[in-house]
């Protein structure tokens, strides 16, 4: 519920400092810092971001000496990590980069989200408007049938939603998350035409077709555990502790990267899928390797997951790739280098997700942050709130429902046909110009926009 809430804190002596050790850049932790005056607010005054490029363990320090000097270190987190080099050999190190601003908080935010927007995100969809999609998670959870599916979909379909994005529980025996993860199979009690025949119903329906993976966790109880348990990530000959009932794979192993590899790539080959939803839900727990050891195998992790999604992303160039991570769990600029879109965070609370979003954005850009209309009560908080609070939260994001729409009254239905109608109309304006936070006076009081680079129009919500 507090994920990417802002903290200030004096620079003093002595050394302050962020990071992770989880095996990712974490909720709890944003490989991203800023140095700011005392008076700089988001119009105003002098301000230094440094945001690290990279996705795994990391540690950013800041040290100030008896002369009242600031030291900034960025980096990998150094604790558990070592790389030997022999002669010849290199070792590449994630980038840093650094970004001043005169200007205030909002043109360091602008700057860094020029750079990225133009200089890091690539592929085919980095500069094509986000379709609007509809996910299928916390309207159904496991408890789903393909008519269920069906039937959200023409819902979804008569208020302008352009794309169906099929969650957990498609594959194996994943009726729980108990078992079946790893097993990129689908259920034929499920779907029996596979995977093929529900993206064809939901082609008839005039929507496009996404699928989730979570492909770097397996549970023990899955066929792929018991032939290879070999390949999960430990510290040897101990198995891991469990979480969330999952292990991870250890992606470094080829063997191991080479049949998640062929299981998506049989997945997506079998039909026309427009969508990846990429999870992954768990710290990387005890995380040594059976092949490499312990001191580096989270960073040999994180480079053999860009490797895997660079290598799927060029067998499907035309699919647009989404970091999930639980929410905020892998939101970094490393990221951003191999995806179109970050799911923001599982909280879906629009209340919740104002002061997520807006701190978010500090260092990435809107169009890359998924923000979905939930049900009217939140799941998670119980809180009730209008369509038009939900809508005006997600609009200025990649957009989209998270949703049973089936259950939903005829009155919200056609506010939401409107908001759709809305962004539609606004969403190449909300992802060209220049976002913007505002300084209220009122601190219960939030508001943000977008302005055009002219200064012509502007679109401010608060």
């Amino acid at each position: 519920a507090r994920e990417r809430h802002i903290i200030t804190r004096d620079l003093e002596q002595g050394v302050q400092s962020i990071g992770s050790n989880r095996g990712h850049s974490s909720h709890e932790h944003n490989p991203f810092i800023a140095l700011k005056r005392k008076t700089t607010d988001e119009n105003q005054g002098e301000a230094i971001g440094i945001s690290l490029v990279y996705s795994g363990n990391f540690k950013i320090q800041a040290e100030v000496d008896t002369r009242n000097t600031a030291r900034i270190l960025a980096g990998i987190n150094p604790d558990t990590f070592d790389w030997k080099l022999d002669a010849g050999e290199h070792f590449q190190t994630p980038e840093a980069v650094i970004v001043y601003s005169d200007q205030g908080l909002n043109k360091m935010s602008q700057t860094f989200h020029k750079l990225y927007q133009k200089r890091l995100a690539r592929g085919e969809w980095r500069d094509k408007p986000r379709p609007i999609l509809i996910n299928n998670w916390e309207a159904t959870y496991f408890d789903f049938t393909r008519e269920k599916l069906i039937a959200i979909a023409q819902k979804a379909k008569e208020c302008g939603v352009e794309l169906f994005v099929l969650d957990d529980g498609w594959f194996g025996a994943r009726t729980t998350d108990h078992a079946g993860l790893g097993d990129w199979v689908a259920n034929p009690d499920r779907l029996p035409e596979g995977i093929t025949g529900i993206a064809e119903d939901i082609e008839k329906v005039g929507l496009k077709f996404g699928l989730w993976f979570e492909p770097e966790m397996v549970n023990p109880d899955s066929d792929l555990y018991r032939e290879h348990p070999d390949w999960v990530l430990q510290a040897a000959p101990r198995t891991p502790i469990l979480q969330r009932h999952q292990l991870v794979l250890d992606l470094a192993n080829p063997e191991a990267f080479d049949h998640v590899y062929r299981a998506i790539h049989d997945v997506l080959s079998q039909y026309r899928i427009d969508y990846i939803k990429w999870d992954h839900n768990r710290y990387l727990l005890e995380a040594g390797s059976n092949l490499h050891g312990g001191a580096a195998s989270i960073h040999n992790q994180t480079v053999a997951y860009y490797r895997l999604l660079d290598k799927l992303r060029a067998d499907f160039p035309d699919i647009e790739w989404e970091s999930c991570a639980s929410g905020g769990g892998r939101i970094d600029t490393g990221v951003i280098e191999h995806v179109q879109r970050c799911w923001t965070s599982d909280m879906t609370d629009a209340l919740s997700r104002q002061c997520i979003q807006r701190w978010t954005v500090q260092n990435i850009a809107p169009e890359y942050l998924g923000a979905h209309i939930s049900q009217p009560t939140s799941q998670q908080t119980g809180r009730t709130y209008s369509v038009a609070f939900r809508a005006a939260t997600a609009v200025f994001h990649s957009f989209g429902i998270e949703w049973d729409i089936t259950k939903a009254s005829d009155a919200d239905l056609q506010e939401l046909a409107s908001w759709i109608v809305w962004y539609k109309a606004n969403r190449d304006f909300l992802h060209s110009g220049r976002f913007v936070r505002l300084d209220v006076a009122d601190p219960a009081v939030l508001a943000h926009g977008v302005v055009a680079a002219d200064g012509s129009r502007a679109l401010i919500a608060h």
